[in-house]
């Protein structure tokens, strides 16, 4: 209580000699013409304005200090600026430079504000751009447009990401910042978040354990809320999605406002998906899916910090697609009635900065709770659990220049699982997992070119569950109490050899503790039979990366080659035996492997054909145990090719978008002991779209069709395999987008 006290006196102490900081200017274009609409942001403050028809802005209440201002428009380059405030006005006119070539982002997942070039930590940027992603029911479908982001999939409702060949708990998801924790440890799990409400989606490649801890180990998927609306407005969107393929049907609506100090917003939005058809035509039965989601946000921005809070709900019924619910599943449907597991989640973040001199301080925390059920026949119960989790988080941002950045921090979580009201299976224990860490990172700017970024963390995790069952019978499973403690760390550097060319390289040491699923499963998970392992240790990653970019006004290349060390490795593979019933066996193994390869990028917008764009990405990863044999769920090489013609008018389309997508898969040959080898594919997708204006409405309109020629296909990292069926066939998609407000126009 006496700590509180004394962090609340010092911030109105602050607030008291905190002189006004305000920001003005004029943007302009290239000739000197104003740019009416452009978006000033500042990121940290989560706080924003866009510039009048004279190209003129103001942003006030700033606070004291160093911070990063991004100014951006649709067709112009990002400018990004780093400005330190002491208690008086400044002016800043900008200049963007008109480019169809995508620039550079501020992004947050690096641990502080910066740009993609500055942080040693590569980072990928996936922009929720209506125009340029996927129109799909399977949102985890739109992230593998990201070179090396591949995806587990059992249909079009059930997927998890993966990266560089590391899935499930290799991988961390964050919800704007917080861990997501939906029992994510099963390829029969769903992502669970949804892509509405979402700006862009932060991708790290390779370990993160410095940042995030355990589960970091292979990577972390970021997703970025929406920005606030512009100070001074009222907007909003109606989001309207339709599928032949699922016969689904997607409506979403979102409102947001913003007056001086404060903004807010709700969001809610529903999903309904028939069984899927497989390539051919065949439906695969009880793919079905059907979700509701409701967002809410609220925040207060001033120059004594800013103070953020963010409420998510997520209920998901998806089809069980396995072979118990074939023999009663004969049509086609949507509803979820037999074979279909449920999870409501609730997510309630708060996120706040305070301004102290200075210095800088993160205080972040958030609960949320997670009920999985999975029902046989009608309101019959198998399983019913919940995972509640508090998370918490203080960062202190020590004094700093424009060359430096100094972070401290303490991150921790509280973890119950609790199986409800006694069902007749009990794929988890009733267990408590508390988890604590410090860290520090270190970034810092010699001869204006050669970035050096290090950092230490070290982290302490005790796992203690409850005993399922009694001793004299098979399925007993003991209680546990296990402890661990780790270090982790990363040495990387980014050197500009010039404006266009840069170097990235980074050294990271990295762990992941077993999960409680890992340690203690002993039963029948969906169509296996599962069987942890208490005598797991810790997993321990030691991986290099090495990158180059390159970018000119109409071209950019990238590529990126790593070697991943993984130490205790931990994969569940299936033994070759069955259980009396007839269900293949699963257990929890774990062998010291190596993941190499590299991904490798290219984009070009021709001068001679200024609405030409042509990318292109190729990644490839392998997987070997020490003894020689491959790991399972590798993704195939995978080579993306994309031609895109952007007009200002066609036919009745106003800033036109069409586009012709085609995706290769190569044969894997390489695959794990007892799993099958997977034949090579190549895929078609088109799209069109546009603005269409409808009085002093504008509409954003996309049509497309997804495997164009109805291939009949299996991806290797389909778990549809295990019950002979293929990848969904072609998918018509129409997409309609109506933004409305006192800002829609300048927002499109």
């Amino acid at each position: 209580m006496r700590t509180i006290l004394i962090v609340c006196v010092m911030v109105l102490a602050w607030q008291g000699l905190n002189a006004q900081n305000k920001l003005s200017g004029r943007i302009t274009d290239q000739n000197q013409l104003a740019l009416a609409g452009t978006s000033i942001f500042v990121p940290e403050m989560n706080k924003g304005t866009i510039s009048d028809a004279n190209g003129n802005y103001e942003l006030t209440n700033l606070p004291n200090g160093k911070i990063k201002i991004q100014f951006s428009f649709i067709g112009y380059t990002n400018r990004i600026e780093n400005l330190v405030f002491n208690g008086r006005s400044e002016e800043l006119n900008i200049q963007l430079i008109q480019t169809s070539i995508e620039g550079e982002e501020i992004v947050v997942s690096g641990g502080y504000n910066s740009t993609q070039h500055d942080n040693a930590v590569k980072i990928d940027v996936l922009k929720l751009n209506p125009f340029n992603i996927k129109s799909t029911p399977n949102f985890t479908e739109v992230l593998t447009r990201v070179p090396g982001v591949d995806m587990i999939s059992k249909g079009s409702g059930v997927s998890k990401p993966v990266i560089r060949g590391l899935s499930m708990n290799d991988i961390l998801v964050l919800n704007n910042g917080v861990r997501f924790e939906n029992y994510q440890y099963s390829s029969h799990h769903p992502l669970g978040i949804d892509e509405f409400g979402i700006d862009d989606v932060e991708i790290i490649k390779g370990p993160a354990s410095l940042l995030y801890g355990s589960d970091a180990i292979g990577g972390v998927i970021n997703f970025i809320k929406e920005k606030p609306a512009p100070v001074g407005s009222v907007i909003g969107d109606y989001n309207l999605q339709l599928f032949s393929n699922t016969q689904g049907i997607t409506n979403n609506l979102g409102i947001k406002g913003s007056a001086g100090k404060w903004y807010g917003g709700i969001r809610a939005g529903q999903k309904s998906n028939a069984d899927f058809l497989q390539g051919g035509g065949e439906f695969a039965p009880n793919s079905r899916f059907n979700e509701w989601s409701f967002k809410a946000n609220a925040g207060f921005t001033d120059r004594v910090g800013t103070f953020k809070l963010y409420y998510d709900f997520y209920n998901q019924k998806l089809g069980l697609v396995e072979e118990e619910a074939f023999e009663e599943i004969l049509e086609r449907g949507r509803a979820n009635r037999i074979f279909y597991q449920e999870l409501n989640t609730h997510l309630l973040s708060s996120q706040n900065k305070l301004y102290l001199g200075k210095f800088k301080l993160d205080l972040n925390s958030a609960f949320q709770n997670t009920e999985l059920i999975h029902f046989a026949e009608a309101d019959v119960f198998e399983i019913q659990m919940k995972l509640a989790t508090l998370t918490y988080e203080a960062k202190l941002h020590l004094p700093s220049n424009e060359n430096s950045e100094y972070i401290l921090g303490f991150q921790g979580f509280n973890q119950k699982n609790t199986n409800l009201n006694d069902r007749e299976t009990k794929l988890l224990p009733d267990a408590i997992t508390i988890s604590n860490s410090v860290f520090g990172l270190i970034q810092y700017t010699f001869y204006s070119k050669l970035k050096v970024q290090t950092g230490l963390r070290y982290d302490q995790k005790n796992i203690s569950s409850q005993s399922i069952g009694l001793a004299e019978m098979p399925e007993f499973r003991p209680a546990i109490d296990r402890s661990y403690g780790s270090f982790s760390g990363s040495l990387g550097a980014t050197y500009n050899v010039s404006e266009e060319l840069l170097f990235r390289t980074n050294f990271a040491a990295a762990y992941r503790t077993p999960n409680l699923a890992e340690l203690t499963s002993n039963g029948q998970h969906e169509l296996r039979f599962e069987v942890g392992d208490s005598r797991l240790v810790p997993e321990n990653a030691y991986e290099s990366d090495l990158s180059l970019h390159y970018h000119k006004e109409n071209f950019t290349f990238d590529v990126a080659v790593f070697y991943n060390l993984i130490n205790h490795y931990i994969f569940i593979a299936p033994t070759g035996s069955m259980t009396e019933s007839g269900i293949g066996i699963y257990r929890y193994r774990q062998a010291n492997t190596g993941l190499w390869g590299g991904e490798v990028g290219l984009h070009i917008h021709p001068k001679q054909i200024e609405w030409l764009h042509l990318e292109t990405t190729f990644a490839s990863v392998t997987g070997k145990q020490k003894g020689g044999d491959y790991l399972p769920f590798v993704p195939a090489n995978k080579l993306h090719f994309e031609l895109r013609a952007e007009k200002e008018q066609l036919l009745f389309f106003q800033q036109a978008n069409v586009s012709l997508l085609t995706s290769t898969a190569f044969a894997q040959n390489h695959a794990a002991p007892e799993e099958s080898v997977t034949k090579g594919y190549i895929l078609v997708d088109i799209g069109i779209g546009g603005n269409i204006k409808a009085g002093r409405q504008f509409l954003l309109l996309r049509l497309s069709v997804n495997n164009l020629f109805d291939k009949k296909y299996i991806d290797h990292l389909s778990t549809l395999k295990e019950v002979n069926l293929y990848n969904p066939g072609r998918n018509i998609a129409l997409s309609l987008k109506i933004p409305f407000g006192s800002a829609a126009k300048n927002n499109l």
